[in-house]
């Protein structure tokens, strides 16, 4: 137990795209997102910084924004995200969202049991991996060997 104040959880997430205007779309037209502020990266003056929440207040725990950087590359590993997840409902939404994906030609991956809840997996125009998963069970629910999941999330045809 650390002698700090507790946190209030996660106020949001940022991340680098090459193009605001290709990541704009994803989550406009996609994922059915608001653009709640343009604005620019305060330590990288002129840099576009955007701010994308699934409410239109655009809330913490809501939101997720992005600089522009267009000639980056980033490359997986130590100080580099793996991938971010948002929660639906229940493996029903989990369905329709797959469903909604493939038909704006995004890939998506099957649907996965993960023990502590039910997912799949898709990337955005820069590939960052994306989890849509479900409420439930919930993190109290151990695996009968601990790691013994298999994280593939684009492994075709395979439910686990």
């Amino acid at each position: 137990m650390t002698d700090a104040p507790p946190t209030t959880g996660l106020h949001h997430v940022t991340n680098v795209c090459t193009d605001m205007d290709e990541t704009r779309s994803f989550y406009e037209d996609v994922l059915g997102w608001h653009t709640v502020k343009r604005t620019q990266n305060y330590d990288d003056p002129g840099t576009p910084h955007y701010y994308f929440s699934s409410t239109p207040e655009g809330e913490p725990g809501t939101t997720v924004t992005y600089f522009e950087y267009p000639d980056s590359q980033g490359t997986p590993g130590p100080g580099a995200s793996h991938h971010f997840a948002f929660g639906v409902a229940d493996e029903a939404a989990l369905r329709e969202w797959k469903a909604h994906l493939e038909s704006r030609d995004v890939r998506v991956s099957e649907v996965k049991d993960r023990t502590y809840f039910k997912s799949v997996y898709f990337s955005d125009p820069d590939g960052l991996v994306f989890e849509l998963a479900t409420e439930g069970p919930g993190f109290t629910s151990d695996e009968a060997e601990p790691g013994s999941a298999v994280i593939d999330p684009f492994e075709e045809g395979r439910e686990e």
